[in-house]
């Protein structure tokens, strides 16, 4: 029985230590995740499919043009062109806006990453990163598309989420990480100003 003991006190031991690493982990996932998908809001793909979301938000539907529903003829698949499509969502804004917003996520999760050797500058970061996750998170009220639409299955509308809204569900878990950022480099903050 001691054996066990001693293996499980190792084990919770380890665990423990690994608080600190953790919370440079989530800096450095959400550094990743911010790069990428900001970079790729650089490519019409990306652009065009988040229309809906856009378009759909009391906070961000005066970025484009045109008014929703129109985008619902315009929408194209990943990959795929038409010049016709393509010439809307010029005229609607759908790439600048694009590339406006994949400037500001590039720099939130810099600002983040840089909070493992600066804590001001990653309070910044997270703080950033936690509004713009509320944003994200709003989609989910505002954005018809998140919801399994009615075609006849009877699985529908609440709870059943479409591709789409599972891919915002999980910013919740962004969310949460960059709280838990925030809080570290504002307890380093307040270490600092002890010294």
């Amino acid at each position: 029985m001691n054996k066990v003991k001693l293996l499980l006190d190792f084990v919770l031991n380890t665990a423990a230590s690994l608080k600190g690493t953790g919370v440079q982990l989530i800096r450095i996932a959400i550094f990743i995740i911010f790069i990428w998908i900001g970079g790729l809001k650089f490519w019409n793909y990306e652009a065009e499919g988040i229309v809906p979301f856009v378009a759909n938000s009391p906070f961000m539907s005066f970025f484009y043009s045109k008014n929703a529903p129109e985008y619902k003829d315009y929408k194209l698949k990943e990959g795929e062109f038409d010049k016709a499509k393509h010439e809307w969502h010029k005229a609607n804004n759908t790439y600048t806006f694009s590339r406006g917003l994949g400037i500001a996520i590039m720099t939130f999760g810099f600002l983040t990453l840089l909070g493992i050797w600066f804590p001001k500058v990653g309070f910044v970061g997270s703080g950033l990163v936690i509004l713009m996750m509320f944003g994200t998170l709003s989609f989910i009220v505002t954005t018809p598309e998140v919801w399994v639409p009615d075609l006849g299955s009877g699985e529908h509308g609440f709870p059943l989420l479409t591709g789409a809204g599972r891919l915002v569900i999980k910013d919740l878990s962004i969310l949460a990480g960059a709280v838990v950022v925030l809080a570290d480099c504002a307890q380093r903050i307040l270490k600092n100003r002890k010294r």
